[in-house]
């Protein structure tokens, strides 16, 4: 997440149809799991919220939880779904969240990528531990390098045509244009058939070893507790769980 929001999440006409292109989100069954079942949290922020997804899914179970995107136009969907009344929206980045203590934070998706400045990256680490009451929990995901997940995302494995009601069909898809080191650069174009509307959209996300990552925490005021593997993508994501150090 960076001040400036990808365009994809940012445009309002995008925004309406994110869910529907992307409409399998067990990857958060594993969230919503450590929140609630082990670490037992009753509050929490959600950085980089999206849609709402997470969030409304952690105040559904009692979960007090505030979610932050830099993209107005995700938190105006969020805000329409059954439901997000009972979480606060912020749009902004993380320093811009509330003065909160809560007991656990999430990063989910593409979210730790896509800090690839390190002082927009350890600046948000740091905007997150202030947030966190001492011993609370950061959990985040990030692909694993030596992976080269990338590798994969072309046109061809990637495209894809969803009927979404009222919309009518909507064509996406995912090219990677550049791999310079650990910066990976790629074009999302989308497609509206109805109209013939296409919006462009280019991101960069970066893949940063782990030993860079347990660095960077532990700069931030963090200890990392434990590296688990993703359970939606067993062997090429790691989820981190780091815990807050005693200010």
């Amino acid at each position: 997440m960076s001040d400036a929001a990808d365009p994809i999440f940012a445009e309002p006409r995008l925004a309406a149809v994110h869910d529907h292109l992307d409409p399998d989100r067990s990857d958060l069954d594993a969230y919503e799991r450590l929140v609630v079942d082990e670490l037992r949290a009753t509050t929490a922020l959600d950085v980089g919220c999206g849609t709402g997804e997470l969030a409304i899914r952690l105040a559904r179970r009692g979960v007090r939880v505030v979610g932050v995107d830099p993209a107005g136009a995700s938190i105006d969907v969020a805000r329409a779904k059954p439901g997000a009344d009972a979480v606060t929206w912020v749009v902004g980045t993380a320093p811009d969240a509330p003065a909160i203590q809560v007991d656990v934070a999430t990063m989910t998706a593409n979210v730790a990528q896509v800090l690839v400045d390190d002082d927009a990256w350890l600046e948000t680490l740091r905007a997150i531990r202030a947030r966190l009451r001492d011993g609370g929990v950061l959990s985040f995901e990030t692909r694993r390098p030596h992976v080269r997940a990338w590798e994969g995302w072309t046109r061809d494995a990637t495209h894809q045509v969803v009927d979404v009601p009222v919309v009518g069909e909507v064509e996406d898809w995912v090219e990677v244009t550049r791999v310079d080191g650990e910066l990976v650069t790629f074009e999302s174009p989308t497609v509206f058939r109805a109209d013939g509307a296409r919006y462009e959209s280019t991101s960069t996300l970066r893949f940063r070893p782990l030993s860079a990552i347990v660095r960077d925490l532990e700069r931030a005021g963090f200890a990392v507790r434990e590296v688990r593997d993703a359970p939606d993508r067993p062997g090429r994501e790691w989820v981190v769980v780091a815990e807050a150090l005693a200010r």
